[in-house]
């Protein structure tokens, strides 16, 4: 077998262009609420409704959401930019004044201006060097008004940027980067 070294540098470039839709979890294991940014959630199962994702273990948030066992996770859409770039940042004050959140009856923390969530409960995780791989069953939850064309809103994580997509002449998609000198720290 080759050098990992190559391998791993064609990993990051190859993921580094694969656009990734974005998701803030939020969870509290019983201290304090925490929040994370997530470009890793994937669908496993519709029946039980089950999803995936990813958790870095640089990230300081990774124990508290696993000690939780539940959480709620936010499906980003354009207009939730701020709330991916706050969950991106270390060390910001992800539940301070100015932000709009509340706690289901069940105690895990939601953002109130999330259009579409959902509260899960973690069915398996899998420690991995550097990460923790988590499936979760979705409990319940909500989803916001489709627009006509939801592809317009969608939040996608490309290039260690963020972006939307916008309409381009013939009704094509196309992407737009968000803030082109802004390379967030979220990876």
């Amino acid at each position: 077998m080759s050098d990992p070294r190559p391998v791993s540098a064609a990993f990051r470039e190859a993921f580094r262009c694969h656009p990734a839709g974005v998701a803030v979890i939020t969870a509290d294991p019983g201290g304090r609420p925490v929040a994370m940014t997530v470009s890793s959630l994937v669908s496993v199962s519709a029946e039980p409704p089950t999803v995936a994702f990813s958790l870095s273990s640089r990230s300081g948030s990774t124990a508290a959401v696993l000690e939780a066992g539940t959480m709620v996770i936010h499906l980003l859409r354009y207009a939730d930019l701020d709330l991916a770039r706050l969950g991106a940042t270390p060390g910001a004050d992800r539940f301070g004044a100015g932000v709009p959140w509340e706690r289901l009856p069940t105690g895990e923390p939601r953002y109130t201006a999330v259009a579409t969530w959902f509260r899960a409960r973690i069915q398996g995780a899998l420690p991995v060097e550097g990460a923790t791989l988590v499936a979760a069953e979705l409990l319940d939850g909500a989803t916001g008004d489709a627009s006509d064309a939801p592809e317009l809103e969608s939040l996608i994580y490309l290039d260690r940027r963020w972006h939307r997509l916008r309409e381009a002449p013939g009704g094509e998609a196309s992407l737009l980067p968000l803030d082109i000198d802004y390379r967030d720290v979220f990876r």
